[in-house]
């Protein structure tokens, strides 16, 4: 049965956003959203929309967590580097994340390129995870196809019955960006974007239409 969805909208009403409001550096204001996401209870606030592109400019989107910023204002996210998104990035470092918390009504947007995170930093999260997530990564072949969910836990409980031990195909990333965009949602669409573009190395901030 097709649903008529054209009447599903929402009208924002809560915030406004001032470009003379906003930090000089996209990364420092984007800790104040995340900030304000976790203080009220957003569910899963540092989850985040991961989309990248094969060479041949296919694109990918999924899911992931946001695990910390580093010092080089990296975004970083950790994974199966055999997986779809870690083949993209093999062959083409450009990626998108978009985080997008309704109850507040805002968006973040960012572009940039990825890096792998060193060795040791792969190792240090690994090792804080839960031991069910660290068998998991062990166990799965991520984005293989797979004869059924029985094999799956065939794998897990294999994995369980030996020394854990990160796998050499799973690890970190960062993404670096080069231009991150503030959406905060207004009454009627006329929604306030603002823009940070990363241009001989400085910070430039403008607004975009909505």
């Amino acid at each position: 049965m097709n649903r008529d969805l054209s009447h599903i909208r929402k009208d924002f009403t809560k915030e406004s956003l001032d470009i003379q409001h906003l930090k000089d550096h996209p990364v420092e204001q984007f800790k104040i959203w995340l900030h304000d996401a976790i203080d009220q209870k957003i569910p899963e606030p540092t989850a985040m929309t991961l989309a990248t592109a094969s060479e041949n400019g296919i694109p990918s989107a999924r899911i992931v967590l946001l695990k910390k910023i580093n010092e080089k204002d990296g975004f970083c996210f950790f994974s199966n580097y055999n997986s779809k998104k870690g083949t993209d990035l093999a062959q083409n470092h450009h990626a998108a994340l978009n985080f997008f918390w309704p109850d507040l009504e805002r968006q973040i947007r960012i572009n940039g390129v990825v890096e792998k995170l060193a060795e040791q930093e792969s190792e240090d999260y690994f090792k804080s995870r839960p031991t069910d997530s660290q068998l998991s990564a062990i166990a799965s072949p991520q984005s293989q196809i797979i004869k059924d969910r029985e094999q799956l836990e065939k794998w897990f409980q294999e994995a369980k019955s030996k020394k854990i031990k990160r796998p050499v195909h799973w690890g970190g990333y960062a993404l670096y960006p080069t231009e991150i965009e503030f959406w905060q949602g207004r009454s009627g669409r006329l929604h306030d974007r603002i823009r940070f573009r990363l241009e001989n190395n400085k910070w430039i901030k403008e607004r975009l239409a909505p």
